[in-house]
């Protein structure tokens, strides 16, 4: 069962080697076919640099994805399925303007007044910059759009019916709306609303997501019973705490017998985020759980390259629920400065978001973390991390100011 099961299931096979993969993206609204074309697009240059064979094609069903044919160190088949949250994403991005900043003032108020923030900003300074971005441009947009109203009501003259104040509100409102217009460049409104759904409840899951999280694990259930090889979880973002308690749970409730081997593979890991925050006790348990479990296969990738990630932090240990038996994360570096090449270094290292998602893209020069071999290729993720040490960076210091779990 479990990791016991990998063991066996590689030395002296050479028939097809076939995995199951589910994927929970992070907090974001667009569809799920954008992950199949980076997929295709980066699968393709990775094959190219790496001379394997990569092919891709489409996957009927009721649920999204697409099927996978590799020929690496023997031929293998997987079928990806992306396990669809981005309408619930969509739902909590309605906010208008004056929304958006009410979300602003109590997102803070949670993150200073629990102690939250201030031991993030002692854990990793990229990714509370990350946060405090979108807060300082909120504020310097509406310092912008009141600086508008104020020069329309010193140009325009008196009416005697107060017009001039009407036309200076709709200035206001005008800066402010245009600013949200092109949130896609400015990714402003979207973080707000991200750390607001997370804030909203203090860090415990709201109902609508618990409802979604337990649809995730009838998946995973239905993908051990499919007869593969190996299933494999992958979590990016804020897609890692979700996959966290989506296996946390499934394993509590028991694997099926002569399960196949099942990973775990989290990157650009954002979990303190959540984990710091006073109610977040399910996701704390979670994390203690599935830190000891022998049935699975953690393996968390990040780098600091990553601003957008608590780069190299366990996540279990940072949070304060590491204990004696912990087994999981294996916590690495995709060392982007190294793994790719100079140029491309240079021209991605200040396109933060791009970076967020190099993990799921090609490498120039891959070591031992190549997302498409990983999904694609014949090794289980224990076989293909049996041995490898821990990143000798990796951050453990227990700083979570609230550590009760559930």
């Amino acid at each position: 069962m479990g990791v016991g099961s990998t063991e066996d299931s590689q030395d002296g096979k050479t028939g097809v080697f076939r995995r199951k993969v589910l994927y929970i993206s992070g907090y974001d609204p667009f569809p799920p076919r954008r992950y199949r074309e980076l997929y295709r697009k980066e699968g393709a240059a990775q094959a190219a640099i790496s001379g394997y064979g990569l092919t891709i094609t489409p996957r009927a069903g009721e649920t999204y994805g697409w099927r996978v044919a590799s020929v690496m160190e023997r031929p293998a088949e997987a079928e990806v399925e992306i396990l669809v949250w981005s309408d619930l994403v969509r739902g909590s991005m309605r906010a208008g303007v004056a929304a958006t900043f009410l979300q602003l003032v109590r997102t803070a108020w949670v993150y200073g007044a629990s102690g939250a923030l201030w031991r993030l900003i002692g854990l990793r300074k990229g990714p509370m910059i990350a946060a405090l971005y979108p807060a300082v441009l909120l504020v310097l947009q509406a310092a912008l759009a009141v600086m508008v109203g104020a020069l329309m009501l010193r140009l325009l003259p008196a009416s005697g019916f107060g017009l001039e104040w009407g036309l200076a509100a709709f200035a206001v409102w005008a800066v402010l709306e245009g600013f949200r217009r092109i949130d896609r460049r400015l990714f402003v409104y979207y973080l707000i609303h991200d750390y607001a759904f997370t804030a909203k409840d203090r860090g415990a899951y709201p109902a609508v997501l618990t409802a979604r999280l337990a649809e995730f694990r009838a998946r995973l259930r239905q993908a051990l019973d499919s007869g593969v090889d190996e299933v494999l979880v992958v979590g990016h973002s804020s897609g890692v705490h979700l996959g966290v308690s989506v296996l946390a749970d499934l394993i509590r409730e028991g694997l099926p017998e002569n399960a196949p081997a099942l990973g775990f593979l989290s990157l650009g890991q954002a979990v303190p985020m959540v984990s710091f925050l006073p109610a977040a006790s399910k996701l704390r348990g979670d994390l203690a759980f599935l830190s000891q479990c022998k049935d699975v296969t953690w393996v968390d990738v990040s780098a600091p390259g990553d601003g957008c990630s608590f780069a190299l932090c366990d996540p279990v240990a940072v949070s304060g629920v590491a204990t004696d038996g912990q087994r999981w994360p294996l916590v690495i570096s995709a060392a982007f400065s190294k793994t790719l090449s100079p140029a491309r270094w240079r021209a991605l290292k200040r396109r933060f978001f791009r970076l967020h998602f190099q993990y799921l893209c090609a490498f120039d020069q891959p070591g031992d973390y190549d997302y498409f071999r990983i999904t694609a290729g014949p090794v289980t993720l224990a076989d293909r991390f049996r041995g490898r040490k821990p990143s000798s960076s990796r951050i453990t210091a227990a700083l979570s100011p609230h550590r009760s779990v559930e």
